[in-house]
């Protein structure tokens, strides 16, 4: 049986958006994997806008994990500044740093988002972040911070920010930079991982809404609509379930899985291309 051209297109968006999902909360660089599928299967998506797309799938899904998390800040937030009540201080300022780490990541990322796109999005480079974030995810299985939620600090925001502008390198990982550099301003992993995977949502929120009209102006959206719908619903789900197996992993102590992983991907992906491709 002869399978048509838009079945063999849907299914290789599916295919995408599975492993969007799958890497987006893991910390082994979900751009860096999209990248390297399309190179390996020689998939073209025509327009930056598909990766925006499968992107807000997996922001639905964290949102979901966090939906208390959102609503418990939300509410007491809206306590603190409209009846100062002291008791809510906590929670407010816990917002505010996450918007200021996002700024912070914004700024760096706008100021080196051109030479990212033209000279940093090779399998080669990719190759190497991959080994890099190896050695992060290596360092911060070593990491057992104890301070909680209450105890971050403004500096500790804007290092991690800062930190997580590095991510923006395909193979980097975003949760695998954020989650180390909350461990080295000394969070315990519960800590560490709520803020990161927080710190995702303004940061996702803020790429969706300038992209916006990217999106809209797209000419190739109405025909690659049915495409990128099912890629995004299939992220959403698959991020849903990854990041509550991830959580379960993080706390247990076992980052080196990660850490070998991307090792053995990066020296693979670095090897080809030096000596095979």
């Amino acid at each position: 049986m002869i399978i048509s051209a838009k079945v063999i297109t849907l299914l290789q968006y599916i295919m995408l958006g599975f492993f969007q999902g799958v890497t987006e909360p893991l910390p082994i660089s979900s751009s860096g994997h999209t990248i390297l599928l399309k190179e390996f299967f020689n998939i073209h998506t025509p327009a930056l806008s598909f990766e925006i797309v499968i992107h807000f799938g997996s922001l639905i899904a964290i949102m979901l994990m966090y939906q208390k998390e959102i609503r418990r800040l939300a509410r007491e937030c809206m306590f603190f500044l409209t009846n100062k009540n002291p008791a809510y201080r906590h929670s407010f300022n816990y917002v505010v740093y996450l918007l200021l780490a996002t700024a912070v990541t914004g700024v760096i990322g706008l100021s080196v988002e051109s030479f990212i796109s033209d000279e940093l999005t090779t399998p080669l480079t990719i190759g190497c972040a991959l080994l890099i974030t190896s050695l992060f995810l290596w360092i911060a299985d070593r990491k057992k911070g104890e301070r909680s939620d209450q105890d971050i600090k403004l500096k500790d925001a804007l290092i991690i920010g800062a930190i997580q502008a590095v991510a923006l390198i395909p193979g980097i990982s975003r949760s695998g930079t954020t989650l180390i550099a909350a461990l080295m301003v000394g969070m315990s992993r519960t800590a560490a991982l709520r803020f990161s995977f927080l710190l995702f949502i303004p940061v996702s929120i803020g790429i969706n809404i300038m992209s916006l009209k990217d999106i809209v102006t797209d000419p190739v959206i109405q025909t690659y609509f049915i495409p990128y719908i099912v890629a995004c619903i299939t992220a959403c789900i698959t991020t849903y379930f990854a990041l509550k197996w991830f959580l379960k992993t993080v706390r247990n102590g076992k980052l080196v899985f990660f850490s070998l992983y991307c090792f053995i991907v990066g020296s693979v992906v670095v090897t080809y291309q030096l000596f095979v491709n």
